[in-house]
């Protein structure tokens, strides 16, 4: 943030105004405040020919015309803002304290209510208390700062600065509300797994290493809950899911936060199908009650969420936007290079992914499946009968992001202790182990399944018009602030 060379001053003459209101007996930092009314509903319910009508507010200071016998508030509480006119006349012995008050101070305000000439309905306070003197001056216009980081760092100044940016958590939560009451509906039981884990597993990915001083272990931060998850289906627990945190130590980008949060859900008896179809109604559910609308802006694209979305393989969309068969490996090699990949030693499921990648998602705009991988890219997935160097799994693209990852999941322990054994060759021995006890817990047997996985920083991103995660992370992992000077 750029800090402006009289900061200091304004601190200073906050600090003066917070002695003298002790002087006059005022306590700066106030204790429980009860009767209070949010702002919306005392406006909902104000009637214009009721003289009577009383209102009592609380709520920090966002606008403040100090015209020297009358101070008009805008009073900002959780639901909105209410304007508050103070005068010496109602306040009287409380006059002095009132004219003390700064911009940020969180006030509580009760008295009459009535409409001002201007027609904004008022509350006349009669009664003030002050319960937190705001000691430094809010940002003018803390958008327009220089340095957009600041936004972050100072979370706790951009939500009561910012509105749309408080409105913005609160869709987030609305959002993982309605994904919640959405599974329960349909009989899904909602668990908690560890967080800290011995092996890192059920994802590829790089994980954060602690260490467990009294047992003297080192633990893993988990990169998912997945075999967990399916553990639980083992056990007979056949509709769960989770809202969770994972953790990736991995690089930070628009789309990525080191620490983010996944829905995963699994099914037994389902399958990727079944999967898809879930995840279209709820999307679609969310997009329903929480947007305006099935047409939503996400930065230059808009985006139609009108059903059904399109369902495309995965060789397909290869061949449609990267000029490749998936089976004529030379080909894909060959492209490889053209996009300056460095495939040499890339094994030939990898470079054909890195291709797919480079050529397929940027044109993935609208809603879109994109189904049946190539087996090899999915240890944890079960091939398909008809042609087993695909995997049952797809993707969901939307705005050139991965939103979900599914597959119909393999349940056969002899498969997957190769695949695993597949996955651990070449990989650092202290970061990735054999999840040997998984495999313990499909040989005694685990119902047929689909699972799903859905980024819920990601779906809030989309469907609140977010650019980057950041704005949907109340604190989001940033680089060590430079210092001042």
């Amino acid at each position: 943030m750029t800090v402006p060379e009289d900061v200091s001053k304004f601190e200073q003459q906050r600090q003066e105004k917070l002695a003298r209101a002790k002087e006059l007996g005022v306590e700066p930092y106030g204790n429980r405040y009860e009767g209070t009314e949010p702002a919306e509903e005392i406006k909902g319910r104000f009637k214009e020919d009721d003289p009577t009508q009383q209102a009592n507010c609380a709520g920090r200071i966002a606008l403040l015309r100090d015209i020297g016998k009358l101070i008009f508030i805008t009073l900002r509480d959780r639901s909105g803002t209410i304007q508050v006119g103070l005068s010496k006349k109602l306040l009287g012995e409380q006059w002095e304290s009132a004219k003390l008050l700064d911009l940020g101070d969180i006030i509580g305000a009760s008295g009459p209510l009535a409409r001002t000439k201007t027609g904004e309905i008022t509350i006349w306070a009669d009664h003030l208390t002050l319960l937190s003197k705001c000691l430094l001056p809010p940002p003018e216009k803390f958008h327009g700062l220089a340095d957009i980081d600041q936004r972050y760092r100072q979370r706790y100044v951009d939500l009561w600065a910012n509105p749309q940016v408080l409105e913005r958590f609160k869709t987030r939560s609305a959002i993982i509300t309605t994904i919640r009451n959405f599974l329960e509906s349909k009989d899904f039981l909602e668990v908690e797994t560890p967080m800290m884990q011995t092996i890192a597993g059920g994802a590829a990915a790089r994980p954060f290493v602690t260490h467990h001083n009294s047992l003297g272990m080192d633990l893993f931060l988990r990169i998912s809950p997945e075999l967990f998850l399916k553990r639980l289906l083992v056990g007979g627990m056949e509709r769960v899911f989770e809202i969770n945190r994972n953790f990736r130590n991995e690089g930070l980008s628009r789309q990525h936060n080191p620490e983010f949060t996944m829905l995963e859900v699994y099914q037994a008896y389902g399958d990727y199908d079944v999967m898809m179809d879930l995840t279209e109604e709820l999307v679609s559910l969310c997009v329903q009650k929480h947007c305006a609308g099935t047409r939503l802006q996400f930065g230059e694209f808009t985006i139609d969420f009108t059903r059904p979305w399109r369902r495309a393989r995965y060789a397909d969309l290869l061949k449609e936007y990267g000029g490749c068969d998936i089976d004529d490996l030379k080909a894909v090699r060959t492209k490889a290079r053209q996009l300056n990949l460095d495939e040499a030693e890339m094994d030939d499921a990898v470079v054909v992914n890195e291709v797919f990648e480079a050529t397929v998602e940027d044109n993935l705009i609208a809603p879109t499946f994109v189904i049946d991988y190539p087996a090899a890219l999915c240890p944890l997935a079960r091939r398909k009968k008809d042609d087993p160097k695909f995997a049952s799994r797809f993707e969901l693209f939307v705005a050139r992001m991965e939103l979900a990852n599914a597959y119909t999941e393999l349940n056969d322990p002899a498969e997957q202790y190769e695949n695993f054994l597949n996955q651990l060759r070449g990989q650092e021995e202290s970061l990735t182990k054999m999840d040997s006890d998984y495999v313990t817990a499909l040989k005694y047997g685990m119902p047929p399944a689909g699972g799903l996985g859905i980024g819920i920083d990601r779906l809030v991103m989309v469907l609140t018009g977010a650019e980057t995660i950041r704005d949907v992370v109340l604190f989001p992992l940033l680089r060590p602030a430079k210092a001042q000077g």
